[in-house]
């Protein structure tokens, strides 16, 4: 009994994980301080574990409840809070959203819709989502976007092997279209504040969109091919007559429709227009909670236990992940150990800068890092001359092109609650992505931004 129950391949995989951490913080012990190779053992701890599955998702998220503190990393006071960050809640409304759209069918009628405006196979589908999902991020939250088309491509299909790339689609797609315009993602948005904290000039509305639509339209090209070769020949079974809206569906659909205008017309396009001012994460927690009002929404409490709580853990943990690195002034380290890219051809200097943000933002949140790295890079940047503001985006767009850890951006995150889509694969196809990533904006970035 006791040989079968060592042979068993989550046993091995928790006993892989205390390796590899174990491996790391003696490593680290010959550069960093015991401190700071405590904190590297448990993130490569952690991260082996959210890979190899050998527990739940949300059992893994809340180890670092109990590790960090117990290892004097930094307090539970300190870890504590950020398992309840503001953008907990507009998660939290987005989940009742998609349950809703499910409980009603009215993914089933959207998915016609948007499947006859492309050539039904299984690579015409995969790009579809991409796409319909990076246009809309680019003026959206890519975060919402996620939520709202999730359920389309949990149910266009039964086969796992489709369902999981239909997801992978709509994850990277909304990762891809964020980069478009300054306010698509939360690190982008850091970076015209960071500018301006710095006195440097940013972008324009316009010129933004014209210096990253190459990146983005070689991605948009690039992953979704990648994620269509091993289904293309793969049956899509016939779509069935489009059926007209019951009232539930047409109810729904409408709520639905005023999110968009609302998120719309609250997004500030500047200097042109301010926005509303309104905070979406209390937009979607308010119309989640919609939801659940009496002949107006469609939803009983009992279906709130189809939320994926795990993902408010996953999240808790990476900004905890993010806080060690700050408080414990390993991230200041890091910068200085950095300091010999300054030395390099600029094309090299931007490669590795973006290699090592679309890395490292696999293992914390992307804004978390953005918040970590910029006052980094910008060190870098100032000895770049006229090129410090091609520096500083590239280090800000790489922060949102991390595909292969549910950890590494909401989006991810989001299809990840599916459970349909396992950490493993998310991983194999999402290096891939990363690295595609990392060439176009760095070939962009040389060969469009600096001249």
């Amino acid at each position: 009994m006791l040989t079968s129950l060592l042979n068993a391949p989550k046993v091995k995989g928790i006993a892989l994980a205390v390796f590899i951490g174990v491996l790391f913080y003696g490593a680290a012990l010959l550069g960093l301080s015991p401190l700071h190779a405590r904190l590297v053992g448990v993130v490569a701890f952690l991260v082996t574990l959210w890979t190899n599955g050998a527990l739940p998702l949300g059992v893994v998220s809340l180890l670092p409840v109990i590790l960090f503190p117990a290892l004097g990393i930094i307090d539970l006071k300190t870890v504590s809070p950020n398992y309840a960050r503001p953008i907990i809640f507009l998660f939290l409304g987005g989940f009742m959203l998609a349950i809703a759209i499910a409980k009603t069918h009215l993914h089933t009628y959207l998915s016609r819709r948007l499947l006859r405006m492309f050539p039904p196979t299984p690579r015409g589908i995969i790009y579809a989502l991409a796409v319909t999902s990076a246009l809309l991020s680019a003026i959206l939250s890519n975060t919402t976007i996620t939520l709202m088309l999730m359920p389309i491509g949990l149910h266009l299909t039964d086969n796992p092997k489709l369902k999981v790339r239909f997801l992978l689609a709509i994850a990277y797609g909304a990762s891809i279209g964020g980069i478009i315009t300054p306010v698509g993602t939360p690190p982008n948005m850091f970076l015209l504040g960071f500018l301006e904290s710095v006195n440097l000039p940013a972008p324009t509305f316009g010129e933004w969109v014209l210096k990253v639509a190459p990146v983005a339209l070689l991605m948009l090209l690039t992953v979704p091919w990648m994620l269509s070769l091993v289904v293309k020949a793969e049956k899509i079974p016939p779509l069935d007559a489009e059926r007209p809206l019951d009232p539930a569906q047409r109810r729904l659909l409408y709520i639905l429709a005023s999110l968009v205008f609302l998120l719309f017309i609250n997004t500030p396009l500047k200097p042109y227009y301010p926005g509303l001012g309104l905070n979406e994460k209390l937009i979607l927690l308010g119309y989640g909670l919609l939801m659940f009002v009496p002949r107006l929404g469609f939803l009983d409490w009992h279906d709130a236990r189809e939320v994926p709580y795990e993902i408010v853990f996953l999240f808790g943990a990476g900004f905890t992940i993010a806080a060690a690195f700050e408080k414990t002034g390993l991230a200041a380290q890091i910068a200085h150990q950095l300091d010999f890219i300054t030395h390099l051809p600029l094309i090299a200097m931007l490669f590795l800068i973006a290699l090592f943000v679309s890395f490292s933002t696999e293992v914390m949140s992307n804004t978390a890092l953005t918040s970590i790295a910029l006052p980094v890079f910008y060190e870098f940047a100032r000895g770049a001359g006229n090129n410090a503001m091609v520096v500083m985006m590239t280090a800000a767009i790489a922060a949102s092109y991390a595909f292969m850890l549910p950890i590494a951006t909401p989006p991810n995150a989001i299809v990840m609650s599916s459970r349909a889509v396992k950490v493993k694969e998310m991983a194999r196809i999402g290096f891939w992505a990363n690295m595609a990533g990392v060439i176009f904006l760095t070939l962009a970035a040389y060969l469009g931004w600096t001249r």
